[in-house]
């Protein structure tokens, strides 16, 4: 039995107040997790009071997706700006199979990535699923992955996510001069009563950023970037240009 007050319970849950590791792994303890399931929990929870987290290790799958998986569960909307590759929520499993495939990762972790990947896609549906505002670079339609074939399903896939209410897609057009987006991606997680959380990756580490002014700089940049966005009705077209 674990005695924790009401009232800290129900801060920590609105994220008003931080649990210490010491905390979570009592209550991990009680509740008999799985050890996979533990040390996730226990690594965010280590975590947690850092400025910014970053994680340096992102082929070891359990740790490198817990995080985003939850955020992604969690989050009321998502606004994300990729430079060169369509959004992972976003993707057809064999454009997704085809970036995994070549980014130097075995074929058993490439395969665990793919469906895990494509799991997360389901906060896409149900009752009450989550807003998605995708601002993409026109080079993320453009560069061929995979194949014509492949390109031609996903944009045709695209095309059919943008009918959804909740889903918002548009092309940042190539050759229009320099812009923040070029320097890279990122996405912007905001929930209901928690602060928003920035996150960024590459090949070879995550970041989760939460500062206020790091935040709102994010914000200004997604802003800016839907200034310069093709509108849906020509993000449309375009899209049905490349899938021919």
């Amino acid at each position: 039995m674990v005695r924790i007050l009401p009232q800290l319970l129900s801060a920590w849950e609105k994220g008003q107040r931080v649990p210490r590791p010491e905390d979570v792994a009592r209550l991990l303890g009680a509740l008999r997790v799985d050890d996979v399931t533990y040390d996730r929990m226990m690594r965010l929870a280590r975590h947690a009071r850092d400025d910014n987290w970053l994680d340096s290790n992102p082929s070891d799958l359990p740790p490198a997706l817990s995080g985003i998986v939850e955020y992604e569960r969690t989050a009321t909307r998502i606004t994300n700006w990729e430079l060169a590759i369509v959004p992972g929520l976003l993707q057809t499993p064999d454009y997704a199979r085809a970036i995994l495939t070549n980014s130097e990762i075995d074929l058993p972790q490439a395969d665990t990535r793919l469906v895990a990947r494509l799991n997360r896609q389901g906060i896409l549906a149900g009752p009450d699923p989550v807003r998605i505002t995708s601002l993409v670079g026109e080079m993320a339609i453009r560069e061929e992955i995979g194949s014509a074939e492949v390109m031609s399903d996903q944009m045709d896939h695209l095309l059919t996510m943008m009918e959804r209410p909740n889903i918002s897609l548009r092309i940042v057009p190539a050759n229009i001069g320099y812009h923040p987006g070029l320097i890279g991606s990122f996405i912007l997680y905001e929930f209901a009563g928690m602060q928003p959380i920035v996150h960024l990756e590459n090949s070879h580490a995550t970041a989760f950023l939460h500062e206020d002014d790091v935040v709102r700089n994010y914000r200004r940049q997604a802003k800016l970037l839907a200034g310069k966005a093709l509108s849906e009705d020509d993000t449309r077209a375009m899209l049905r240009e490349v899938a021919r």
